[in-house]
């Protein structure tokens, strides 16, 4: 302690010789010092009971916020289960309209190949019709040049073997029949 008395004094000592006028009194009663620990000692006193109050009422402030977040975290927690909770029955929901969505489609699928197979059908029965249509009428064409051809050849061959006189009688006998007819 005496130490630091010591350098206290050199310091002001130095202090002092450079600023005339300004040093540090180490005589306790003559500075006052003790009225001034006494003044600070009852203002600590006095102002302890206020700011006492003062504190209290601010603790019961921060403990009364305190307990306002506890409750808005209890309330966020509930909310955040009941969010799970309703997640995971919409996760079930899509997971079933995802399941009903495929065997939609798988369904859906098979309607068009059947249709697919009944239209391919239709046409080849379409197709088998008109080929037969086809082959009547080159049928019925080929007969009648069938038949062309064979009138032309008799024909040719009648002109052949048949002469004028052949041909007169012919025509008489017919006229004759004709007669009788009428």
């Amino acid at each position: 302690m005496e130490n630091n008395c010591q350098i206290f004094r050199l310091i002001s000592e130095q202090y002092s010789e450079i600023n005339h006028g300004i040093s540090f009194n180490f005589d306790f009663l003559e500075a006052n010092v003790l009225n001034i620990m006494l003044l600070l000692f009852g203002l600590i006193y006095v102002l302890k009971q206020f700011l006492g109050s003062i504190l209290i009422i601010r603790q019961e402030k921060v403990l009364f916020a305190i307990n306002e977040c506890e409750e808005k975290l209890d309330q966020a927690k509930s909310r955040l289960s009941e969010s799970e909770k309703q997640l995971e029955q919409t996760q079930i929901i899509i997971n079933q309209i995802m399941t009903d969505a495929e065997i939609t489609a798988q369904k859906v699928r098979e309607s068009i190949l059947e249709k697919g197979k009944l239209d391919v059908n239709k046409l080849i029965d379409t197709s088998k019709a008109s080929i037969s249509i086809a082959e009547n009428q080159i049928k019925q064409e080929i007969k009648q040049q069938i038949t062309a051809l064979a009138i032309q050849k008799v024909g040719i061959l009648l002109k052949s073997q048949v002469d004028t006189a052949m041909q007169a009688k012919m025509i008489d006998d017919n006229i004759l029949k004709l007669r009788g007819d009428i």
